[in-house]
């Protein structure tokens, strides 16, 4: 995936996060740094399991699709599959990820 293709992505996904977390994100470090954009899309998908919200569930698999590499088809992006997951819709490579990255959460809240 291009570049631009991933800041657009990562855009998108800063837009929703601020709009219904209140929360800034740093658009740019999303799409160039790994860890970072892991960690965002966990913290995007917590929030999108507690309020069974589809887009930004959508999104932040796109984000994460986008650093993956994997088909946009091999996951599914329904409200059901988000909520139906419960608590263990955060792997153990994203949890891992954001305790490895918790100092670039805990500047931007």
């Amino acid at each position: 995936m291009e570049e631009s293709e991933r800041l657009a992505i990562a855009a998108h996904l800063h837009v929703v996060m601020r709009r219904k977390m209140g929360r800034v994100t740093d658009t740019e470090w999303m799409a160039g740094n790994q860890a970072y954009a892991m960690a965002m899309v966990a913290l995007a998908l917590a929030h999108a399991n507690e309020k069974a919200d589809e887009e930004m569930a959508r999104l932040a698999h796109r984000l994460e699709q986008s650093w993956t590499g994997e088909n946009p088809g091999s996951k599914t992006l329904s409200t059901e599959a988000v909520t139906s997951t419960s608590e263990s819709f955060v792997t153990s490579r994203a949890a891992e990820m954001l305790r490895t990255s918790a100092r670039y959460i805990g500047g931007l809240r």
